[in-house]
């Protein structure tokens, strides 16, 4: 899938979504948030390297943080 049809127009590129996860990160820290766990950030690696969208990851995260 093209990456226009998978990602948003703030998520084109690499640099885009690692900029959007770095600022999500950010936000969680300022709100005393944990980190990502191992297998979210498998994930999100996947994500920045466009095999994912952020839809697939949540379908992804939700089971595995009994969330379904």
């Amino acid at each position: 899938m093209e990456a226009a049809a998978r990602f948003g127009p703030a998520e084109q590129t690499p640099a885009q979504r690692q900029a959007l996860l770095d600022e999500v990160e950010a936000l969680k820290a300022t709100q005393g948030l944990p980190s990502l766990s191992p297998f979210g950030q498998r994930l999100y690696r996947r994500y920045v390297a466009g095999e994912l969208s952020l839809a697939e990851c949540s379908v992804q995260l939700r089971p595995h943080y009994g969330r379904a």
